[in-house]
């Protein structure tokens, strides 16, 4: 009932605050799989998924406010699906990896949204480990490959010396936490997306691949902000 009475809050336009404050509460309650079972519904997932921007590709990411609020919300998602079965099914249903995805394109050239990304990250990763319908339909029909390399290249702020071949620089700081941690959501989940990826058969397909080995070699090459950021990093 908790958890009802916070969704019902939440399908309301609300302040920023409150919705935060709720998202916060029902991250700590999707802990528990208990819980979750009466509100893994269809228009719940649908509620969060807007209050993450899951909702409609058109609609861009321009106030700065609203980012603590996607934030939470993609951490819900994430919890959700972890521990629901049905939540992972009507993630299919629902067409979530394709909204993700539409996501990270529109975290492009913004400021202030690694945090997003992260989350964004983790929850593909998480789909694509939970559900392997979810997993071929991000390999194929949503170039998932491209998306997720380009998610690593931003992470790892990649500049080009020739095509396959990334510009090295000895004297570069150690990425930041954050960029560390979107960079290693991108990696786990490229895994999943290339784990039946042995037999490349086009022209586009050996591209992708060279390209993403270059970005790979890099990420071999890079520090993180820890020693043990570092080792994970690898």
């Amino acid at each position: 009932k908790l958890c009802e009475g916070i969704l019902n809050i939440l399908e309301k336009d609300t302040q920023t605050s409150c919705q935060v404050a709720c998202l916060e509460a029902l991250r700590i309650l999707s802990r528990d799989k208990k819980v979750l079972v009466p509100v893994t519904t269809k228009r719940n997932m649908q509620i969060l998924m807007r209050l993450a921007k899951l909702d409609t590709v058109e609609d861009p990411l321009e106030r700065v406010s609203e980012f603590p609020v996607i934030v939470e919300a993609l951490k819900c998602l994430c919890n959700i699906i972890f521990n629901s079965a049905v939540a992972q099914k009507l993630s299919l249903e629902l067409n979530l990896a394709a909204m993700l995805c539409s996501l990270l394109e529109k975290c492009k050239d913004h400021q202030f949204v690694d945090d997003i990304k992260c989350f964004d990250l983790r929850l593909l990763f998480l789909l694509s480990l939970l559900h392997t319908d979810i997993r071929s339909q991000l390999c194929q029909e949503l170039q998932g490959v491209r998306v997720l390399t380009q998610a690593l290249e931003s992470s790892l702020s990649v500049r080009w010396a020739a095509e396959y071949k990334v510009a090295e620089d000895r004297n570069r700081p150690p990425l930041s936490l954050q960029e560390t941690d979107c960079a290693i959501e991108a990696l786990k989940a490229l895994f999943n997306v290339t784990l039946d990826s042995w037999n490349v058969h086009s022209k586009n397909e050996s591209h992708q691949f060279r390209y993403m080995a270059a970005i790979l070699r890099h990420c071999l090459l890079t520090a993180g902000p820890t020693e043990d950021k570092t080792e994970e990093l690898h």
